[in-house]
């Protein structure tokens, strides 16, 4: 039996989009067990902001004393992971990271003023501790 050569291209095709997958969801995973929360985008304004973001990268966010990690996935599981500068800290020392890496990955401070937080509900045992546009 003779396979065509579209075919061995659509296989390996599947096995490297697997593979990805696979390496995302893992680090998902990795997010999760450093203490970041998981955000779902279930309404069209979560979804329209989570796109706005930088896909499969940490962005951060400083308001006064408080930083925060914000990690987009649209892919997997289409939601956020928020995380405080401890949790940041635990998934870096998780993924035995050095300071010039942590530093690569979370460089970005993020701000748009259309972004509204309070979309995606209560950022502690208090509630929503930003405003509009944090």
């Amino acid at each position: 039996m003779r396979l065509s050569p579209s075919y061995g291209s659509a296989v390996l095709c599947i096995a490297l989009t697997g593979c990805q997958s696979s390496g995302i969801l893992q680090q998902d995973n990795a997010l999760s067990a450093a203490g970041f929360s998981v955000r779902i985008a279930d309404t069209a304004e979560r979804q329209a902001m989570l796109n706005r973001l930088p896909p499969n990268m940490f962005v951060q966010r400083v308001n006064g004393n408080d930083i925060h990690y914000v990690y987009a996935d649209p892919l997997v599981c289409g939601c956020l992971y928020i995380g405080t500068q401890r949790d940041f800290a635990q998934y870096v020392s998780n993924r035995q990271f050095d300071f010039e890496q942590a530093q690569r990955i979370a460089f970005m401070n993020y701000y748009d003023a259309a972004w509204n937080w309070d979309a995606w509900g209560p950022w502690g045992p208090l509630g929503p501790i930003y405003g509009p546009g944090w």
